[in-house]
């Protein structure tokens, strides 16, 4: 199974609109994030988590010809706002959206034409969107699995794919959700940026969820514009190689078994 990063970025992406802060103007590449999302390969199977405003770039950037899902995490606006370039993917058959029941009424309230009987054409997305139950399936050749998580107040909805879980924009994972976290190796999670915040996990917090968890393998994501690539990879050899922890970047693909 293979992990393509198409976004690692924060609600913003960086660089940020108007800022001239050394990461939003840096020359690494590394420092250019797009909003977060990944896209997950196993075989002819091809799963999408999230859509998010640059979804089209993305797929571009990542040659993407064909999705047999997409599981939303949350309906916040970097997070869903793509999913009207779906429609290149979905003329043969309507692509299936996996979200939570918040998810499914605010998708259907913002992009309320794409479920409106219509003429033919008309420029809309064609989605199946499917209320997850809390129980694992299948999409392809690959066993889904939601994971509640808490985004600040908010719940949103993690993902576990094999034993890799996918864990962004959350600030607590609650008590419930641990156990179905048991033999995760692999993981990508919220780590916004050193210093706390209120519905993000800080980077401190990251690794130490990492650590209950057990991974072998951490990589960090929806990151801010407060520290660099290279600042937050020096940072993690000094003190997160107990889980391998590295900040991901846009186009970063892992391998996981």
């Amino acid at each position: 199974m293979r992990i393509n990063f198409l976004g690692t970025g924060t609600s913003h992406g960086i660089p940020v609109i108007g800022c001239a802060c050394p990461v939003c103007i840096s020359a690494d590449p590394r420092d250019a994030r797009y909003r977060a999302s990944i896209l997950v390969e196993s075989g002819t199977t091809s799963i999408l988590v999230d859509a998010g405003p640059e979804f089209r770039l993305q797929a571009i950037r990542a040659h993407l010809k064909r999705l047999d899902a997409v599981l939303v995490t949350h309906a916040h606006a970097d997070h869903v706002h793509g999913l009207d370039d779906l429609r290149p993917l979905a003329e043969e058959a309507p692509i299936p959206v996996w979200c939570d029941k918040a998810a499914v009424d605010e998708i259907h309230e913002r992009f309320a034409y794409a479920f409106r009987t219509s003429q033919k054409g008309g420029g809309k997305p064609r989605i199946d969107l499917h209320e997850t139950s809390g129980k694992a399936f299948m999409v392809g050749v690959l066993e889904v699995l939601p994971l509640p998580l808490l985004h600040g107040n908010l719940g949103v909805t993690g993902w576990r794919i094999g034993d890799f879980a996918y864990l962004t924009d959350c600030s607590a994972i609650p008590d419930s959700t641990w156990p179905l976290l048991a033999g995760v190796k692999v993981a990508a999670i919220d780590a916004l940026r050193f210093r706390p915040h209120c519905t993000h996990f800080s980077v401190d917090e990251a690794l130490a969820a990492a650590r209950r968890i057990g991974l072998s393998r951490t990589w960090l994501t929806h990151i801010c514009h407060d520290a660099s690539h290279a600042e937050l990879e020096a940072w993690c050899r000094g003190h997160g190689e107990d889980v391998g922890a590295m900040p991901a970047w846009d186009g970063l693909g892992i391998q996981v078994d």
